[in-house]
């Protein structure tokens, strides 16, 4: 995770086109610009990064789902709940699920847990458009290379 560069996923752990599922992994770095000002004395992760996190793994998704088609972006974020703090060095398990896919849009939801307990989760919509639109196809894909979705789509044996 580097949090000043808000590359939020360290790993894609797997992805389930048929379920519409996707986990990822991310370490909070030890150190970070970010905690010096949240908080002097006390280091936390905001919980707009972690929000970004959970948009991120559920991008991820949308990304596998589309086979690379369209660009997700954050459109709304309803019901988010943050349940506890997450301070430097923990390790974060995200989950996203589809919920609907269509029409320019997709619905996710999302969670993070860590050492088995729950620390956030929401329902995330997000605006799809197609790359032929947005310059950032390349870029994406070289990102989803990087932190093994590639892999993990092409370990269901789906050509992504």
């Amino acid at each position: 995770m580097l949090l000043e560069y808000f590359q939020m996923i360290d790993r894609v752990e797997a992805v389930d086109l048929k379920k519409g599922t996707l986990n990822a992994r991310s370490v909070v770095p030890a150190k970070s610009p970010v905690f010096e000002g949240h908080f002097p004395g006390m280091p936390l992760v905001p919980g707009v990064l972690l929000i970004e996190t959970m948009a991120q793994a559920s991008g991820m998704l949308v990304l596998a789902a589309t086979n690379f088609a369209a660009m997700p972006f954050l459109m709304s974020v309803d019901g988010a709940k943050m349940r506890t703090f997450v301070e430097p060095e923990a390790v974060l398990d995200i989950e996203a699920v589809l919920e609907h896919d269509g029409s320019g849009f997709a619905v996710t939801k999302a969670k993070i847990t860590s050492a088995g307990k729950k620390v956030c989760d929401a329902q995330l919509k997000l605006r799809t458009m197609p790359f032929s639109e947005v310059p950032l196809g390349d870029i994406v894909k070289k990102r989803a290379g990087e932190i093994g979705l590639l892999e993990a789509i092409a370990a269901q044996g789906v050509v992504g």
